[in-house]
């Protein structure tokens, strides 16, 4: 009788409690600049030229500045005629510093 009552008392704790994999990390979420001051354009024209790869992707995650910012920094940038085309995809623009050869 006490034998029955043990199993059944530790087949219940053991249902009861089940092992949890995984922990659940969670990213923060970006506070990414909306608007385009004057600090962040200057510091735009001044860096963003001189990495080797730039996208949007490259812009949002360096500069801190939302996707849509990003889009039209880079085409204002290849406007001036400070950054280059290397692949033209509708849903990715990948672009190079120019060089002085050029």
């Amino acid at each position: 009788m006490a034998k029955a009552a043990a199993g059944a008392q530790a087949q219940s704790k053991s249902a009861a409690k089940k092992k949890k994999w995984s922990k659940g990390k969670v990213k923060d979420k970006a506070q990414n600049a909306v608007i385009c001051d004057k600090p962040t354009f200057d510091r735009i024209m001044k860096e963003v030229p001189t990495f080797k790869m730039i996208s949007q992707s490259v812009l949002i995650e360096r500069m801190k500045i939302n996707g849509s910012l990003a889009r039209v920094a880079i085409a204002h940038l290849e406007k001036e005629g400070l950054i280059k085309p290397v692949i033209r995809h509708r849903a990715q623009l990948v672009y190079t510093r120019t060089t002085s050869e050029e």
